[in-house]
Parts: structure tokens; sequence; C-alpha cells
């Protein structure tokens, strides 16, 4: 984690990236391994099409993700059962524990801006391979 200067702000620039334990490239933002943040973090998540994250909650855990642009579903619920498309400009809160996925079907890439309630977007991952299966299968798809 990256220890900040408590008396200024710190500015993150583009470029650097990571992959996350949900199977995606993100673009870094400010958190706890960027910034030192300790209660929030943000980063940009862009999906190229065909791009699906794993299956996945946040232990207690809020997330907010705004579509800057393009078209995206999401899976969530028990067994995945739920689907909600999403298109830029919309916000989503995905409350702490619930399993979800993200899957970019539209055929265009989209990019999201996604926001914890934590330091770091990793932080309290557990990941779902079960659903990641039974989505796959849903999708005919490999996991």
């Amino acid at each position: 984690m990256t220890t900040q200067d408590q008396s200024r702000i710190t500015i993150v620039r583009p470029g650097q990236t990571y992959r996350g334990q949900q199977g995606i490239t993100y673009g870094a933002g400010a958190s706890a391994e960027t910034v030192g943040a300790r209660k929030i973090c943000m980063n940009v998540m862009p999906m190229p099409p065909g791009a699906r994250a794993k299956a996945h909650y946040h232990k207690d855990i809020e997330t907010i993700a705004y579509l800057l642009d393009g078209d995206c579903a999401i899976y969530f619920g028990d067994g995945f059962a739920q689907r909600e498309m999403v298109h830029a400009g919309e916000h989503v809160f995905c409350p702490a524990n619930l399993p979800h996925a993200p899957s970019n079907e539209s055929g265009k890439p989209c990019t999201w801006l996604v926001v914890h309630s934590s330091g770091s977007d990793q932080d309290g991952i557990v990941l779902l391979p079960e659903l990641d299966a039974a989505l796959a299968a849903r999708l005919g798809k490999k996991s």
C-alpha cells in the first residue's frame, strides 16, 4: 500500500493497469495501492466485447458502478437468475455480499467507473466458481 502525505491531494495519472481477481484488467485509479485510501476507492473497468468478470461478491463492501460508454449485462442473485441490461449514463448499486458478474454481450466495448466502500477493490472478494460454470452454461460458453 502507498502511504501518502495526508496534508496533500494525490493525483493518479492514466496508464497504470492491474489484473483483478475477477479476471478483468483495470485502469488503476485512487485506491489503497495508489494513494493510500482506506475507506473508498475508484477504478476504471474497460470491458472489450465478450469480456465477463468471474462470478464474485465483495464481503461487507458496497459497490457503485457508472457505465461511461456502451451497454453491458449484469448477472446477480441466487444462481444468477437475474439479469439487468445497463446502458451508458446509468448507475448501478450493488449491495454488499450480493453475487454478481458483469458481462459485455453487446459486441462493442464498454467502460465502467467503479467505486467500492473499501480502500481497494480487491478487498473482500469471494470468487464463486460454481456460478461461473452455471453462467457459462447459460451463455453457451466455457467458464
